[in-house]
């Protein structure tokens, strides 16, 4: 008896931490030093750091876990993008980690390199030329870049480990195949839902890691 009063414990507080969370919060001094460190963030940025919004939030990994995870966006999409990763979290597309590009030195390859999910950083597009880039609005996402990479018009993919991804179509159930975006999955669909257009529909180079409103 006690062991069953027990194991139904241990259940009901594990159905409380499986529980979505999340939280949006300003730039506050703390944040906007490490993002002035990190090289993400100076004075000729596009936006101020009193326009963008530092969300925590919960995701599910590749560890059959769960982790808090960290990401910053224009305040204007902070409450939908909470909403959209409520939505991932629930479908249950699994993300490797989310950390700011500060980490990585405002590195985009980098944070690439770690397959990163994240959002702002004050740079210009990655296809050249003077343009900012959606990113340095806090208005793009890259997700789970690693599993999703940029193919240029040549078909050429910058970082090794993403070569094996080059051919999209899910393979097997492994996270990072779910974690591999198709144009049918459920996941591109809950961006677009709220508006975000897909990187996997550009042309004539694909972006499969990019959304960007």
């Amino acid at each position: 008896m006690k062991k069953t009063v027990i194991l139904f414990i241990m259940l009901c507080v594990t159905a409380v931490y499986a529980k979505y969370s999340a939280t949006i919060r300003p730039i506050n001094k703390y944040t906007k030093q490490r993002m002035i460190e990190g090289k993400t963030w100076r004075k000729n940025c596009p936006v101020d750091t009193d326009d963008l919004r530092y969300i925590r939030l919960k995701h599910r990994n590749f560890y059959r876990s769960e982790r808090m995870g960290e990401i910053i966006v224009h305040k204007d999409v902070a409450a939908e993008v909470v909403e959209i990763f409520r939505e991932l979290y629930e479908i249950g597309y699994p993300i490797r980690q989310m950390r700011l590009v500060s980490d990585f030195r405002g590195s985009d390859y980098r944070s690439i390199e770690a397959d990163n999910t994240s959002a702002f950083n004050c740079r210009p597009v990655s296809t050249g030329g003077k343009k900012w880039s959606k990113h340095a609005y806090g208005k793009a996402i890259d997700i789970n870049p690693i599993e999703n990479p940029f193919v240029n018009k040549r078909g050429h993919i910058a970082h090794r480990e993403s070569y094996k991804y080059q051919k999209r179509s899910h393979q097997n159930s492994s996270f990072a195949d779910k974690a591999m975006l198709i144009r049918k999955d459920k996941a591109i669909k809950i961006f677009e839902k709220y508006g975000w257009k897909w990187g996997g529909d550009f042309s004539p180079y694909k972006d499969y890691q990019h959304f960007a409103k």
